[in-house]
């Protein structure tokens, strides 16, 4: 007997409106260790229209309690309960399905989870190929066998999608056998195919309900992606073997009609002689625990196929590889494709200061570079001071020597030949040999990348801080399925794309980005503007605002007369609003300072032409305190591009005079209006950088205006004590 818990709960009073498009089934044991991360991976997913019913077996424990806080009111969860207790596995899924109410049914066990985008992904494959059943690849992940993560299927199975037969299905699912058996696979299938375990089962009942239906007439499709988090550990079922329960899927096998299909007969046959096997080799190893050495022998001599089937096992005791352990203390996991080498840029600058104020909160960091992308065409990654704030440094696809990060590809090497050939040769006017790379933040992540991260990351880390939106998609392959998530924004690309038609980046629509940002716990916003943005898109989410921060001056720096100072790297908005200074507003300065001089720093003016007179390139700079001290006035002639101008903080916390227009202070035009000098007119922009390039007391007066803006809300204390509350799992 069955009954629905709880009843004029918000779970039940939701059953009369409209039927969801997935019911997930759950079945429940004494769960409480792990079915709080399996509920949130369920009700976390993109594909909204479902409903998770969670069939508890007579728990002792408080793994329903748990369910519900995991939940947090969500009124898509469902309990059902029974009046008997520990009936199995088969009969509490088919409590569950008698309650579904979905096109589609998917089966998650109470100590797996799945990737966020799972049941969308399959279930619109299944949908537009036809597929009656269908699953996806398997990351299996272990707590106690010393194994690191691995994938199930193999070959051609997981390199692409295919049809498979009821006599292949069935010749993978040997007991004991070596191969990657498909029953272990969670499958998706749908509801009007009036699935049921057989009760009967204690083992095996996955594999055997698939076949039943695959002899009913549905067709099986395998995809190679890795949406579910297989966790193996002692207490898992499928992990031990007992005469009866072999015995029980010997008579339901009996009980298949296999008709006319004489492959899957000469299968069956097979699987009933591996069965057999099985069953020696279960009286086998009982004997030899009790020490019956001859009940050992006669089982051996029964069936002396049994003897191989100790080779697994004496083969897992005499390797025993060195287990993944956790690392000690609070640790974050920094997923990035950015190749983050040092402050060479602003959004690797932020990034560091972020690792940064982790560290001082008491967190180790880890960057794992999760992509051989990041290298683009440089082979060679030479590591600067500022990465040390790093616990961990790992690149996919990279070899670490001391403060050198090598590629491994030869065709990375090929690429950094060319570039350099590129180089000399446009000096005599040869271009062409070399492109610009693959923009790797917006990269697809491949399997490769999923494999390497779910191998490199160390378990159980607190938090997954994903660098762009992009990576968010690789958050539960650090298989550490309670660490919170947060994305590091950056800017809004949409946004930022839109504006400045950067041709080294992926254009992306604002729809995309802000699914992408809906996949983690928290969003991390550079500025207020943008994070208004976030919280309109996605008002369930939480999102927290954590400007760049940088170290503060410990006075103003008036600076000398007549010398201005850009500083930025070689990315669209520099670039344009330079060549608009250039072309507008620096012939108004020297037409009323004759001796006035700009320096710029950065790689900005690789994307530059000649530079006009008075203007000097000074490339990239490893220290550019000297150059601020020095400076009269800083400029930022932006007009376009989003985000946060990290480099108007640093100029605020270096105590300078800033000119820069509306687009410079975006999201912060508040906090920075008495601290800079705003115009967004040539004629305007000219007369106010003229007026502080001539006189050092205006000067001062903005520069202590600009510290103690900086020392507000810049400060590292002030600009991340969001981002590191949310981390530690305040609201």
């Amino acid at each position: 007997m069955q009954r629905a818990q709880e009843k004029g709960t918000p779970s039940n009073m939701n059953a009369s409106a409209a039927a969801p498009r997935v019911s997930v089934i759950m079945a429940n044991l004494n769960g409480a260790a792990h079915i709080a991360a399996a509920v949130r991976s369920v009700l976390r997913q993109t594909e909204t229209a479902l409903e998770l019913i969670v069939s508890d077996d007579g728990s002792t424990d408080d793994s329903l309690a748990r369910a519900r806080a995991a939940a947090a009111g969500d009124p898509r969860l469902k309990i059902v309960t029974t009046e008997q207790s520990r009936t199995g596995p088969a009969a509490a899924r088919n409590r569950a399905l008698a309650a579904a109410r979905g096109d589609w049914i998917a089966v998650v066990d109470n100590d797996d989870y799945i990737h966020p985008e799972r049941l969308e992904r399959l279930v619109g494959a299944a949908e537009a190929d036809g597929a009656d059943i269908a699953a996806d690849d398997l990351l299996v992940f272990y707590d106690s066998i010393a194994k690191p993560p691995h994938g199930h299927l193999r070959g051609a199975l997981a390199a692409r999608a295919n049809w498979v037969s009821p006599a292949a299905y069935e010749a993978s699912n040997r007991l004991l056998a070596a191969g990657p058996a498909l029953g272990y696979l969670k499958p998706v299938f749908r509801r009007a195919l009036n699935a049921r375990y057989d009760e009967t089962l204690r083992i095996g009942e996955d594999s055997e309900l698939v076949l039943r239906l695959m002899i009913g007439g549905a067709r099986l499709r395998l995809y190679p992606e890795l949406g579910y988090f297989y966790r193996k550990h002692d207490a898992s079922i499928s992990h031990r073997l007992d005469l009866a329960s072999i015995e029980a899927l010997d008579a339901a096998y009996a009980r298949l009609d296999p008709g006319a299909d004489a492959e899957l007969k000469c299968e069956i046959a097979r699987g009933a002689a591996a069965r057999a096997d099985a069953k020696a080799f279960t009286r086998l190893v009982q004997a030899l625990k009790a020490r019956d050495i001859v009940g050992a022998a006669a089982a051996a001599l029964n069936r002396p196929a049994s003897l191989w089937l100790l080779k697994a096992p004496l083969q897992a005791r005499l390797q025993r590889p060195k287990p993944r352990r956790p690392g000690a203390g609070k640790r974050v996991a920094l997923i990035s494709r950015q190749r983050i080498v040092g402050a060479t840029n602003g959004s690797s600058a932020y990034v560091l200061a972020l690792a940064g104020a982790l560290k001082r909160a008491g967190y180790a960091v880890d960057y794992l570079g999760a992509s051989p992308k990041l290298f683009g065409r440089w082979a060679l990654l030479k590591l600067r001071a500022e990465t040390d704030v790093f616990d961990r440094y790992r690149v996919h696809g990279g070899l670490r020597l001391g403060h050198i990060v090598v590629a491994r590809d030869p065709r990375i090497w090929l690429a950094s030949a060319l570039a350099v050939a590129d180089r000399l040769l446009s000096k005599v006017g040869v271009k062409g040999l070399s492109r610009p790379a693959e923009y790797a933040q917006g990269a697809a992540a491949t399997r490769a990348d999923q494999l390497w991260l779910a191998r490199n990351a160390i378990p159980n880390a607190d938090a997954a801080l994903c660098d762009y939106a992009f990576t968010a998609t690789l958050a539960p392959y650090l298989v550490s399925p309670n660490a919170r998530s947060a994305i590091i924004m950056h800017d809004l690309m949409s946004a930022r794309v839109a504006d400045a038609a950067e041709t080294n980046t992926v254009k992306i629509e604002a729809a995309d980005e802000f699914r992408m940002l809906g996949l983690a716990d928290a969003v991390i916003a550079i500025q207020q503007d943008e994070a208004a943005k976030v919280r309109a898109a996605l008002p369930r989410s939480v999102v927290v605002t954590a400007p760049h921060s940088t170290e503060l001056a410990p006075a103003t720096q008036p600076g000398q007369d007549d010398l201005l100072f850009f500083v930025g790297s070689n990315t669209a908005p520099n670039i344009v609003g330079l060549e608009w200074f250039y072309r507008d507003i620096w012939p108004l300065i020297r037409a009323q300072r004759p001796k006035a001089q700009l320096k710029v720093a950065g790689s900005v003016a690789r994307g530059l032409g000649a530079p006009p007179d008075g203007v000097a390139i000074l490339g990239v700079v490893d220290d550019l305190a000297p150059l601020y001290a020095e400076a009269s006035v800083v400029i930022s002639p932006l007009y376009t591009g989003s985000g946060l101008k990290i480099k108007l903080v640093e100029a605020l916390a270096a105590g300078k005079a800033v000119v820069g227009t509306s687009v410079t202070a975006q999201g912060v035009e508040q906090i920075v209006a008495d601290a800079m000098a705003l115009a967004d007119e040539p004629a305007e922009f000219a007369a106010a950088a003229v007026a502080l390039a001539g006189d050092r007391a205006r000067r001062a007066a903005l520069g202590e205006a600009a510290l103690a803006c900086a020392e507000r809300h810049f400060s590292a204390q002030a600009a991340f004590k969001p981002l590191i509350e949310v981390l530690a799992g305040a609201p």
